[in-house]
């Protein structure tokens, strides 16, 4: 394996790195398969909704026939095979873009049954979880949380769920990702099991998935397989890394409405809100996103294959069908999951010279270690790492936006290891 000298990659690392490259070559072939095939839905869904340059002017005050704003929606929904989308520079982030979706289809006295365990740590005070009773959540509303746990091997409880589901039930909501969890992630074909399984038992009961990570990973996504909404976030695949901030909500026409009364106003809805010039890049980031998701999973498996020879326990596994760009590896001390974080760091090309430290954060039960030097504050579609200060003392690692950096972004988080005395060749 050749690598540019500048890096001082030890030759062992490096010899090993070859032989994990080597073992992941069939998973990148079905990688980029998938990619391939998004790339080419993407183009389809441009073509489709006659995007052109006027698509891209600027819109300022109400944004009253703003044509970018509207087609861009058009785009997501048909690479998305959703009957509809809402696509704004002005989500602040993933949770806010799930925040406005709940809200906008659940009302006072409403029951929402999460069929996926706990949610993430920043959806848990949306909810107003206990411990998590945040003043406006949706607990404050009347909105009522009910949970079924997975069973031990990541799937969903459908015995559990059976006796949970009731007629009264608005919403089930499916986290698709992993979070902060060694879970498996979902995929689009266990999500389309779970939506028929709730159809079947309560008819009118609402499918919504929390998408974040997955968009462009397999060939669809769960609204054109069953599900009723879904939202995710700009700055995490279906951004391509390009778009600087943003979400998305996506599925049923009549719901992505009402989602857009909670974003502006009853009434108003999705006929209001500017672009401030902001359409291009969203526009790009769109066409974008589908290989750079593939160039993701290209570095996830290559960091699986790396570190599961070097002893450590990763998920997923090498082989491993993919549903997400995350790949968590327990590095079972916090010496070691600190200096993988200062190895992700040195390999990015905005603020390598900073050096990660554990901190508190909102939202989060105890410090968290993160290294992510994007050109997009907070982007997880760049390389980024990060894990909170408990046991097992896991990494989440995701993103890349092409896979030679990415892949050199995994050698030197193991390289710091070994320098830091958190490992061995």
């Amino acid at each position: 394996m050749e690598l540019y000298n500048e890096f001082h990659i030890d030759p062992k690392l490096a010899a090993l790195a070859q032989e994990a490259e080597e073992q992941a070559r069939g998973q990148f072939a079905k990688i980029e398969a998938n990619q391939r095939w998004n790339q080419q839905k993407m183009l389809a869904a441009f073509q489709k909704a006659r995007v052109s340059e006027s698509s891209f002017t600027q819109s300022t005050g109400y944004g009253y026939g703003d044509r970018g704003r509207d087609i861009l929606d058009e785009v997501y929904a048909a690479a998305f095979g959703a009957e509809d989308a809402l696509v704004r520079y002005n989500f602040v982030s993933g949770t806010h873009a799930l925040t406005v979706a709940l809200f906008g289809v659940l009302r006072p006295g409403d029951t929402v049954l999460c069929a996926t365990g706990t949610p993430y740590d920043t959806i848990q005070g949306v909810f107003g979880l206990p411990g998590r009773e945040e003043p406006g959540s949706l607990r404050d509303f009347g909105v009522v949380y009910e949970q079924v746990d997975l069973l031990p091997d990541g799937t969903p409880d459908y015995k559990e769920l059976e006796r949970e589901l009731t007629q009264d039930c608005k919403m089930v909501y499916i986290q698709r990702s992993r979070g902060y969890s060694l879970r498996p992630s979902m995929p689009v074909s266990e999500i389309e099991k779970l939506a028929a399984f709730v159809k079947s038992k309560a008819p009118g009961c609402i499918v919504m998935v929390d998408n974040c990570y997955g968009e462009f990973v397999e060939r669809e996504e769960p609204v054109a397989y069953g599900a009723d909404l879904m939202a995710g976030s700009l700055i995490k695949n279906p951004g391509g890394g390009i778009a600087p901030t943003g979400g998305y909500i996506a599925g049923r026409k009549d719901l992505v409405e009402l989602c857009s009364y909670r974003l502006t106003t009853p009434g108003t809805g999705r006929e209001l809100g500017c672009t401030l010039g902001h359409n291009r890049e969203l526009f790009m980031g769109a066409f974008h996103a589908p290989f750079v998701t593939g160039e993701a999973l290209k570095t996830a498996v290559f960091a699986s294959a790396l570190f599961s020879r070097l002893g450590f326990s990763v998920t997923p596994a090498p082989e491993e069908a993919r549903t997400d760009i995350i790949q968590a590896i327990e590095l079972r001390t916090r010496e070691a999951l600190i200096a993988f974080c200062r190895g992700i760091q040195k390999a990015s090309p905005v603020d390598a010279f900073v050096v990660p430290e554990p901190s508190p954060m909102p939202g989060y039960d105890s410090e968290v270690i993160m290294a992510a030097g994007t050109f997009t504050l907070g982007s997880s579609i760049e390389l980024s790492a990060d894990g909170p200060l408990r046991d097992p003392f896991a990494v989440w690692m995701q993103g890349g936006l092409n896979y030679p950096s990415g892949q050199l972004g995994v050698l030197l988080a193991a390289q710091e290891m070994l320098v830091s005395g958190c490992g061995e060749l």
